[in-house]
This record gives C-alpha cells, structure tokens and sequence, in this order.
C-alpha cells in the first residue's frame, strides 16, 4: 500500500521529536544514563516528547533565521538546556555534563544544514563557536551517541565540508543579520525519512515548497503493508495543524553579538 501527505516544517518538527523520544539509545540513557538536549526548535519538540509536557518552544532556542535574516534569542530569554540522569532532570549544562559522559550515553544537538552525504551543519554566530564548539571535540573523544534531529527543508545541495572553508563570521564583507561560520557535525541523522521508517514504512521525499504558512514544506511518499501504512497516516493525521515556532528578536540595541551588521546600520 502506497500513501502521500505534505508536512509543514512545525509537522515535521513534531514528528522528528517523537521519533527522536523512542530511539532505542535514547530510553536506554534515559533508564540508566545521560541525555542532554541542545538547544534548538527541533530539539524543543523533542523535549515536549520526552517530558511528556509543553514548554515555550521559542524560548528553547539560541541561533535562528527568520525574514531578517540569522539572529539570536537573547540569552536572559532562554529556557535551560534539559539535561537528564536516569530519566530525572539535573541541573548541569551539557557544556559541563558532557564531561562526564560515555559510550552509553546520548547528546542530542540540532543542526542547520544537511548536505547530500548525510552530514550536517551548524551554525556559529558566536566568535567562540557556542555550544558545538564546547563538546563535540569530547563527544568524539568519549564516543557519546551523537543525535542529530534535523527536517530535509534544511537540506543543501553542497558539501557541508567545502562550504566550511569559505565561511565565518570575519571572512564576509557584508551581511543582512549576523553572519556565521559552519561547523561539519557528523552523527546520527534523525529526518523526517527516518522517522517515518522507525514506524515500519519505507518513505521517500517527493517535493518541497508551499504558499503560506505551507512555505518550506515536504511532500512525502510512503510504502509498506497495510496495517502500517494506515498507522502512519493516522499518526500524521495527529500532528497536522501543529503550531510555528515563532522567533524571539531581542533589541539590536542591547545584543551582544556586535559582529552583526544589522547592529552597525542601526
């Protein structure tokens, strides 16, 4: 049995937030072990998954792009990073939590780009790299399982590793909002496919685009037995009309980030 549907990029956040709450590494550090959650608006949906309540999803962010342009949650304005140990919520920063963790452990960390080898890219706005640039050396060096929950509208057709060689914050002459440098995250790529495929499905992307609050929208396509199809698209039908995350612009006046160029147009 085949089926088709459209996911908003909101839908497509909740989706990957369930999916992201039932992965094997992630119950099995969550009944004895650490989970840490970055911040981001994917991983905003995996917290509400996890913690089986609503948070302020705007809040649970740092970096993020809206009609403006690349900006930041103002820092005052963020919610703390969720950090568990055996399924109880402690209160370390993952900077400083990472420290402690192993093999058996899971750091989930957002993205904002993804390139057509399965690798992704993170944003940096901060002169010393944020909070990518604190733990993925030591992840790495541990072998922390690295989750990286990232929708395909930020897919690119370029090499996340070639595009970091010719970015940065100081290697642009002229920006709208602030501009960054990429850094290449290799991990466990969570998308909306291997969502979709944790459900016993097999799926593939088949458009993107939309009008309104459709804009960046993924059209996908499914196939498996019966039973699952129809469980799938019940699923989907649950997570249709799911809300945007709206983006919290702080004052340019009062940012700290004076890098940024809309900062020096003021």
């Amino acid at each position: 049995m085949k089926a088709q549907f459209s996911l908003t990029t909101s839908e497509s956040k909740r989706l990957i937030g369930k999916s992201v709450s039932q992965h094997p590494l992630v119950k099995r550090a969550l009944k004895s072990g650490i989970v840490a959650i970055g911040l981001g608006s994917t991983n905003a949906f995996v917290v509400e998954e996890i913690l089986k309540k609503k948070i302020e999803k705007e809040r649970y962010v740092a970096g993020y792009t809206d009609e403006r342009g690349p900006c930041v949650v103002p820092a005052k304005e963020r919610l703390p990073e969720v950090v568990l140990k055996n399924g109880r919520i402690v209160k370390e920063r993952p900077a400083e939590i990472v420290k402690k963790m192993k093999a058996t452990d899971v750091f989930i960390k957002g993205a904002n780009a993804l390139d057509p080898e399965g690798i992704a890219g993170v944003m940096m706005a901060s002169e010393l790299g944020g909070t990518i640039a604190d733990v993925l050396g030591i992840i790495k060096a541990r072998g922390v399982n690295l989750i990286i929950p990232i929708g395909l509208e930020k897919l690119i057709p370029y090499s996340i590793n070639d595009i970091s060689n010719v970015t940065g914050i100081f290697e642009v002459d002229d920006a709208i909002g602030i501009p960054v440098g990429i850094m290449p995250v290799a991990g466990e790529v969570v998308t909306e496919i291997e969502a979709l495929e944790s459900l016993g499905v097999s799926a593939i992307a088949i458009g993107s685009g939309g009008l309104g609050a459709g804009e960046g929208s993924k059209a996908f396509q499914i196939e498996g037995d019966a039973k699952s199809v129809k469980q799938v698209m019940n699923a989907v039908k649950k997570i249709k009309g799911e809300k945007r995350v709206e983006a919290l612009r702080g004052s340019c006046k009062t940012c700290t980030f004076k890098h940024c160029h809309d900062f020096r147009k003021i």
